[in-house]
């Protein structure tokens, strides 16, 4: 894709944000929709740690959306 460069910093409201930090939140909010889907479910006691749980899930989360959707 010529001529497309990725943004090096986002203005909002006169403060600037890298855009891997709305790659993070939007990871975070995907990783507690999951994380509760995953207690309402029953599907958390299968592991050992629900906080490892949740930091693993949104780490996953991030890394993919990241892959695919926003660019760093």
């Amino acid at each position: 894709m010529l001529g497309q460069r990725t943004p090096t910093e986002v203005a909002f409201n006169s403060i600037y944000f890298p855009p891997f930090f709305f790659t993070v939140m939007v990871g975070f909010l995907c990783a507690i929709g999951i994380h509760k889907l995953l207690k309402l479910t029953g599907g958390d006691r299968w592991f050992w740690n629900p906080g490892l749980l949740f930091i693993a899930i949104w780490l996953l989360m991030t890394s993919l959306i990241g892959l695919t959707v926003i660019p760093p």
